[in-house]
């Protein structure tokens, strides 16, 4: 029997909870902090997601057997990598391989790299250079933060004017503070969007059932992207020929190469892919589940 402790207060840790709650393995479950949903399920415990030294600390007075790791703020400061140098399991990728959420420029060079689908892009660390291939490039056009911005750092700017703008805000602004120190510019993709995610240990990829949600926050897929507000799922859309394309030429793709690049990954990785006419490819990665899928 296992005592779990499930980082985060949102939604997405409710569900995962809830789901907790049903089997016959787990014994007691705690959240830190969790919410009034995992209140009726779980023993909130009052730790902050982000706080690593405070989640390892009760996880040991609570003899927790199992940490899942919700949000990727947490990922990104080496949750699993303290937790696991304490000898208490993890669900979820080590500070390094989550980079491949926390940094846009990294996910697109290892892209590159390894030949996984994706948009044409240039990376910047200069205002002024990339302020220039803006001119040259034109619109439409995405310009993107480089760091963790809570799913608002993508700007898909259909004028050069609301390109300049949102790199401005990104990178003298700073609107996202250090997570605009560098931009992705890339090319806009057309089709439908899909969230596809898979279960790994680092080797093997299990894929789970595709989701679609809603992004943009006006009606008729108008305004500026939002985290995510609702989705469904199976999207009608995403057939079982291009699952398995997707799965073999993004997400497994990925998964071995961050074991190439000595950052093997295991936890739920996710994808979010553009179908085009040329088939998937990806937007981004996310380093855990998805919050309105």
């Amino acid at each position: 029997m296992k005592r779990v402790l499930i980082v985060g207060g949102g939604g997405r840790e409710h569900v995962i909870a809830w789901k907790l709650a049903q089997s016959p393995k787990v014994e007691e479950i705690f959240c830190a902090p969790g919410n009034a949903g995992t209140a009726s399920i779980a023993q909130n415990l009052p730790v902050g997601a982000e706080d690593v030294e405070g989640i390892v600390r009760v996880a040991k007075e609570r003899r927790v057997d199992y940490v899942i790791v919700g949000p990727e703020g947490p990922l990104a400061l080496g949750l699993v990598d303290a937790l696991e140098r304490e000898g208490i399991g993890a669900f979820g990728p080590s500070r390094a391989a989550a980079e491949i959420e926390t940094s846009k420029v990294f996910a697109r060079k290892l892209a590159e790299k390894y030949g996984i689908p994706h948009p044409r892009f240039r990376a910047f660390d200069s205002f002024e250079e990339a302020k220039k291939y803006l001119a040259e490039a034109g619109a439409p056009i995405v310009v993107k933060a480089d760091g963790l911005a809570a799913g608002k750092g993508s700007f898909v700017a259909e004028t050069l004017e609301e390109a300049l703008k949102a790199l401005e805000d990104i990178m003298i602004r700073r609107i996202f503070g250090p997570s605009g120190d560098k931009v992705v510019i890339e090319e806009k993709l057309s089709g439908r969007e899909v969230s596809f995610m898979a279960l790994t240990d680092g080797r093997t990829v299990i894929p789970m059932v595709p989701a679609a949600d809603y992004k943009r926050l006006l009606e008729g897929d108008r305004g500026p992207n939002t985290g995510g507000m609702g989705s469904y799922s199976p999207p009608p859309f995403f057939g079982p020929e291009l699952q398995e394309e997707a799965l073999e030429r993004i997400l497994k793709r990925a998964v071995r190469a961050l074991e190439e690049e000595g950052r093997p990954y295991k936890g739920v990785l996710y994808g979010g892919l553009m179908l085009t006419e040329e088939g998937p490819k990806v937007l981004e990665f996310n380093a855990r589940f998805g919050d309105p899928e």
